[in-house]
């Protein structure tokens, strides 16, 4: 069989710099897509739906998307990587092909390294003060036994050490190409925009998203936090006990409820509420956990949910099958994963023109 490259995505939305990634990739290799479905890393509602974004990706040069659970997608990097590679590990890529704003940064001697110095890397963070922000004190343990400086505005880069942590004991490889844009850019120019800039300049950004796909991204239905921040401040100020909620404790949840009185936007009280232990990308997931009633145990489904493929892709599906990896095609009677779908349902809240993201949705086949 081909070789096959695996990429970890969320393509919200899919863009120029998304299509060079796959194109990077090469045409003789398989491409599987493990991508995140309707609610986004860094807590907030993806552009437009998870069908619309694979059909995206098939259209330029993927051959296989999957999706990244709910509790691996809106996590932190690592937790984040870790369910992602499982998912590339299963379906037997050789190779990890990822973007990064850091030129030349040999992720393999990293991943090398942490194979055999993770119990000291942990030991070293435990003795790190309590009131130290997780990624910062990831930042120190990395310069400590790698040499690696980053800061939060590379985030491609924090990305990358978490997949050269959890292909640490694999087979496979990680290869990247250099990223074009920053990540929080908000303005359009040159070739490539960051999704960002092109959610927030939407109306201008034709350039900036393969033209095969671009009467796709202009028809479909669009949702960002404003559509949900009244549904927050319900669940927020009707709750008796916030800390039910994964990751929620008495302290935050105590600035919460204080501040979602005074806020008048989702910024706003992320503003009043983040302190220097609790990041604004952290209160951010904790809000989204609030809004999608995560619980304090939330296990990862055992199947692997396909949501679209080609004829080299349909390869791969078989091979996994031969190797009696659990796959779900259809979603039915019986749930994938219950959190999941149940966050494809407040997704879908207030829009009607949203189609249905969960029952009877078979895989997109693209010929």
């Amino acid at each position: 069989m081909q070789k096959v490259t695996g990429i970890i995505a969320e393509f919200n939305p899919f863009h120029n710099g998304h299509k060079l990634l796959l194109d990077a990739a090469g045409d003789d290799r398989i491409k599987v897509i493990v991508m995140s479905g309707n609610w986004m890393q860094r807590g907030e509602p993806a552009f437009v739906d998870k069908w619309t974004r694979t059909e995206m990706a098939l259209a330029n040069g993927a051959d296989l998307v999957v999706e990244l659970p709910l509790m691996s997608a809106l996590q932190g990097a690592d937790f984040f990587a870790t369910g992602a590679v499982n998912i590339l590990h299963q379906l037997g890529v050789d190779e990890i092909l990822f973007g990064s704003e850091s030129d030349g940064m040999n992720y393999q001697r990293i991943s090398d390294i942490y194979a055999k110095k993770s119990s000291e890397m942990q030991a070293f963070m435990e003795e790190l003060p309590e009131l130290m922000s997780y990624p910062l004190k990831a930042e120190k343990a990395w310069k400590h036994f790698a040499g690696v400086e980053f800061d939060g505005n590379t985030p491609n880069h924090i990305l990358g050490l978490a997949y050269a942590k959890a292909v640490s004991g694999t087979e496979i490889k990680l290869r990247t190409v250099l990223r074009q844009t920053g990540y929080n850019e908000t303005e359009l120019s040159g070739l490539i925009a960051s999704a960002t800039a092109i959610r927030q300049n939407f109306s201008e950004a034709s350039a900036f998203v393969p033209a095969d796909t671009w009467n796709l991204l202009k028809s479909s239905p669009k949702r960002s936090w404003d559509d949900f921040w009244e549904l927050l401040r319900y669940k927020v100020t009707v709750s008796s006990r916030l800390t039910n909620v994964y990751q929620v404790n008495e302290e935050l949840s105590v600035r919460i409820k204080k501040y979602i009185k005074t806020a008048n936007n989702l910024q706003e009280l992320i503003e009043q509420v983040y302190t220097k232990r609790y990041t604004k990308g952290h209160i951010r997931r904790l809000l989204t956990y609030i809004l999608l009633d995560i619980p304090k145990s939330c296990p990862l489904p055992e199947s692997i949910h396909v949501l679209g493929f080609t004829v080299r892709g349909q390869k791969i599906l078989a091979r996994a099958r031969e190797n009696e990896v659990s796959l779900t095609t259809k979603i039915g009677q019986y749930p994938w994963d219950f959190l999941t779908q149940r966050a494809d349902e407040v997704y879908r809240l207030g829009n009607p023109e949203i189609p249905e993201q969960t029952y009877s949705r078979k895989p997109i086949i693209w010929n």
